[in-house]
């Protein structure tokens, strides 16, 4: 019996260290991408089902670990408020961007046999399964 993957895309999201001071993976690049769509921390945070809390600890954890900020805000009001990306933020979501194409450009072959072997695989017994 083969079990179906859905259909999802497969992708390979890598998760960047540099020094001790910053890392970067998924999370904080999906964060910076929805910050640059929405151009509101908050509404970035409900899209990811995240608390608003949460998000602003990861944005503040790349502001310091960069040492100058990723997003820039401004107060509601009048005018109302909103959150842009920095030139930095900006240049982080391209390049990150960038490496995520090109890994997934790099290793399309062993992915599609990492599915082959997916579809292939036969469905776990568990011991309640088994008859007596």
């Amino acid at each position: 019996m083969t079990t179906k993957i859905k259909n999802k895309p497969t992708l390979v999201r890598p998760r960047i260290y540099i020094g001790d001071t910053i890392a970067l993976g998924p999370g904080k690049i999906d964060l910076l991408r929805l910050i640059d769509q929405t151009q509101s921390i908050a509404a970035a945070a409900r899209t990811l089902n995240m608390p608003y809390k949460r998000a602003w600890l990861l944005i503040d954890s790349l502001n310091l670990g960069f040492g100058r900020p990723v997003v820039s805000t401004a107060s509601g009001g009048k005018g109302g408020g909103g959150t842009v990306l920095t030139p930095l933020g900006q240049d982080l979501l391209a390049r990150y961007t960038a490496l995520e194409e090109s890994i997934n450009s790099a290793s399309h072959k062993e992915i599609k046999a990492l599915l082959a072997l997916a579809s292939q695989h036969e469905p776990v017994v568990l011991s309640k399964d088994v008859p007596d």
